[in-house]
């Protein structure tokens, strides 16, 4: 009998989800300006049709609001201290699951004799409590930004791709 070795794995989030804390907080940043989806790809170091399905589910989500027009944009809906990032994963995943049976999947074959059934439960439980925790305020603090042409006001932005 053969056993293959697929390398360590790691718990992580997909890129959508990084990539939409990083959206989030450049609109963290602007505080109550209205900021144009161009401009926040172009702070973000992202293309603009990503920057633009992340806003969708945002708005979707009710954590952005967006105005159409000659001075429009988007903005974030509350203010970045009431937004959590589970808040953030929430409308870009859905709701946190560390696995398929705490996301109430049914039908899997062995657990009636899964002698770690609950188990995760209560580690999804915690996971979802530190993501609740976080606010977007608290990641949105880089340490090095510049200013980024917003209507009616100016906010701060990356000064160059973190590798998002």
């Amino acid at each position: 009998m053969r056993y293959f070795r697929v390398g360590p794995k790691v718990f992580k989030i997909s890129k959508m989800t990084d990539y939409g804390v990083v959206v989030m907080a450049q609109l963290a940043q602007a505080r109550d300006a209205v900021v144009t989806a161009p401009d926040l790809a172009a702070a973000a170091g992202l293309p603009a049709p990503t920057v633009a399905k992340i806003l969708k589910r945002m708005t979707q989500g009710g954590l952005v609001t967006s105005a159409r027009g000659m001075r429009g944009g988007y903005a974030l809906s509350r203010p970045a201290g009431e937004i959590s990032v589970a808040d953030i994963i929430d409308a870009l995943e859905g709701p946190v699951a560390v696995t398929a049976c705490v996301d109430g999947a049914v039908g899997c074959m062995v657990e009636s004799l899964c002698p770690i059934r609950g188990c995760w439960d209560r580690v999804n439980a915690a996971v979802k409590r530190t993501l609740q925790s976080m606010s977007l305020a608290e990641v949105a603090v880089p340490p090095n930004f510049i200013d980024l042409p917003v209507s009616g006001g100016r906010f701060a932005s990356p000064a160059k791709p973190t590798g998002h």
